[in-house]
């Protein structure tokens, strides 16, 4: 027997009730526009809950706090996990955020002139949506031949906790991200003895550059051509870097800023990485080629014994499984192509724009913009 679930109409539905969800609802309400936040999981910010522990922010705490609201007075310039966890919960509630938590959207469509979202618990009907569920959403899982013979273990990056279980053991991290990298140094700090398996040339830069942080560069910077941009972050890693080839990393033909516009891939920011490879105690290994029963044969030839293989192979938006119009507002990597639809009337994204000033900051800023559009509307209506 199929079961009618009630249909909620309001104004405006936000999709995540991450950094972005939230930001946005605290603008919509600041503008008088009716909303409610939708979000699958049974708390607010639930990814941030579920990384890895040593995890810190690696903009700094002025330029990544939400709209109406700045970090603690107390917290440091670089906020731990559980830091930002407790900032976005203290954030809910200063402006009692409607948040329907456990209600995970199953559909989203344009129908006539209105939205429908369907969720696990009902469906919404609204003027506009605006979708607000993170950059990284769904965790990327590549295979390999040989996986099956593998007698160790393998887990992505989501499910990586800290190095305490890998104590002794050799550990291999696929991917050299900022994820990759500090769970390097993680499993450093705990006792292990990691790896790193680089497929790609990467740009590595400085969390801090002469004492200040290096997102503050990038946004005095921002108004400048994309090549002296490059330029100049070009000359800062190599400056304070020196040559990284000899340790076993390649450098990309596109410059660091241009590879942050156009394909959305942040530059590692190292936090500690560097030294440890430098003093031998983090490896730096070419790409898998397949695994065996005791390690992985690299695509150089030399196979190495592994305990354990960490991939931090990254994340997809994950918006193809509910959004129908995907054709229309997706690229092909399966992100927004703007952060309004010209196309669907009505349509929003907040927090999938990664840029060189920082995504929190970017954020800050879609989730005004997108409400001052909808309380245009609202008024006009």
């Amino acid at each position: 027997m199929e079961i009618d679930l009630q249909t909620t109409e309001i104004d405006t539905v936000v999709v995540g009730a991450g950094p972005a969800g939230l930001a946005t609802g605290a603008c919509l309400q600041r503008v008088g526009v009716p909303f409610a936040i939708l979000d699958r999981a049974d708390s607010v910010a639930s990814s941030w809950r579920s990384h890895y522990a040593r995890l810190h922010l690696h903009t700094a705490k002025r330029h990544s706090s939400l709209p109406y609201r700045p970090f603690p007075k107390e917290a440091p310039q670089y906020p731990s996990r559980e830091q930002v966890v407790a900032y976005l919960d203290a954030y809910r509630e200063a402006f009692d955020l409607p948040v329907h938590t456990g209600e995970a959207v199953t559909s989203v469509r344009r129908e006539v002139d209105a939205w429908t979202t369907g969720s696990t618990t009902g469906a919404w009907r609204s003027r506009n949506l605006v979708v607000a569920t993170g950059y990284n959403r769904v965790p990327v899982r590549p295979t390999w031949p040989g996986e099956s013979e593998f007698r160790g273990r393998v887990l992505h990056s989501s499910s990586y906790r800290d190095g305490e279980p890998f104590r002794g053991q050799n550990v291999l991290v696929v991917g050299v991200g900022n994820t990759g990298g500090e769970i390097a140094v993680d499993l450093c700090e705990h006792g292990a003895r990691p790896g790193i398996s680089v497929r790609n040339p990467l740009w590595i830069m400085p969390r801090d550059l002469m004492g200040r942080p290096v997102q503050e560069s990038a946004i005095a910077l921002s108004r400048l051509p994309l090549p002296v941009r490059d330029a100049v972050g070009r000359t800062v890693s190599r400056v304070v870097f020196g040559d990284v080839a000899r340790l076993g990393f390649r450098k990309p033909a596109e410059g660091p800023m241009t590879q942050i516009v156009k394909r959305g891939r942040i530059p590692l920011i190292d936090v500690g990485t560097l030294a440890l490879i430098r003093a031998g105690k983090v490896t730096v290994e070419p790409e898998i080629e397949r695994f065996a029963a005791a390690g992985v044969r690299f695509t150089s030839g030399e196979e190495k014994p592994y305990d354990a293989i960490v991939l931090a192979t990254g994340f997809t938006s994950g918006l193809e499984a509910f959004l129908e119009d995907r054709a229309t507002a997706l690229d092909e990597r399966g992100y927004p192509i703007a952060s309004a639809s010209t196309l669907l009337p009505g349509l929003y994204f907040v927090g999938f724009r990664n840029v060189p000033t920082g995504l929190l900051r970017e954020i800050g800023f879609e989730a005004r913009a997108a409400a001052a559009a909808i309380a245009r509307s609202y008024v006009l209506r």
